[in-house]
């Protein structure tokens, strides 16, 4: 009787100290999830530019530094604060080419690096870039494309080709003209040819925005907003 009773005791010691571990645990899942946010696919930030890059002289493969400009608010919460570093790297770059072929660079961003040096993956690409200069975003990738120099490349073609039509006028008459503004045009396509067209020219200070190809989550509790300038 007395090793029953014991048994019995001593089974509703350990029901007792499961609930005592239970009770103690369950309230950890509702902290987790009170700390976790969820940065939604196809949010932008804002953001400007800290190293200078160039179709003519970067790479693929080289990084690409930048800041954001002003925070980025869900659910009344910042979850990106203004001054939160961005990284990333350069997809594929092409420089102009001679007579045709624009000039090109892609570039990917890849990681939020906050203030108090907690950085989450970012998949980012470039949306609009308002403030490139000779350039425009070509497509959904983000893919800064230099504009056209057709009209550039035809002015100096045409205008040796004038020149050299008046000269041959005044010289040798209608004939003369006709020579001349052959030879001219050579010269101009000679020295289109030599020339190359407009690249991608992106100084520190340049301004972007970044869009969110998938949604990114974080965790509230490790953001840490930067100290206003004294």
């Amino acid at each position: 009787m007395r090793v029953v009773i014991a048994v019995v005791l001593f089974g509703s010691w350990l029901l007792a100290q499961e609930a005592v571990k239970t009770s103690s645990v369950s309230p950890a899942p509702e902290k987790q999830a009170a700390r976790e946010l969820t940065i939604p696919a196809g949010t932008k930030i804002p953001i400007s530019l800290r190293n200078a890059i160039s179709t003519k002289g970067n790479h693929q493969g080289d990084p690409v530094y930048a800041q954001t400009t002003f925070p980025v608010v869900v659910d009344d919460r910042i979850v990106v604060p203004a001054g939160t570093y961005v990284q990333g790297k350069i997809s594929s770059i092409k420089p102009a080419g001679r007579i045709k072929g624009r000039a090109e660079v892609l570039m990917h961003f890849t990681t939020l690096i906050y203030p108090s040096g907690y950085s989450v993956m970012l998949p980012g690409s470039l949306e609009n870039a308002p403030a490139v200069d000779k350039a425009k975003v070509k497509d959904r990738e983000g893919t800064i494309q230099a504009d056209s120099n057709a009209g550039k490349t035809a002015e100096t073609i045409a205008q040796p080709a004038a020149t050299g039509a008046l000269i041959g006028a005044v010289s040798h008459g209608g004939e003369g003209a006709l020579i001349g503004a052959g030879v001219g045009g050579a010269v101009g396509t000679a020295i289109a040819a030599l020339s190359h067209g407009n690249e991608v020219k992106l100084t520190p200070g340049t301004t972007f925005e970044v869009v969110l190809q998938r949604e990114v989550s974080i965790d509230a509790s490790r953001i840490k907003a930067p100290r206003e300038p004294e």
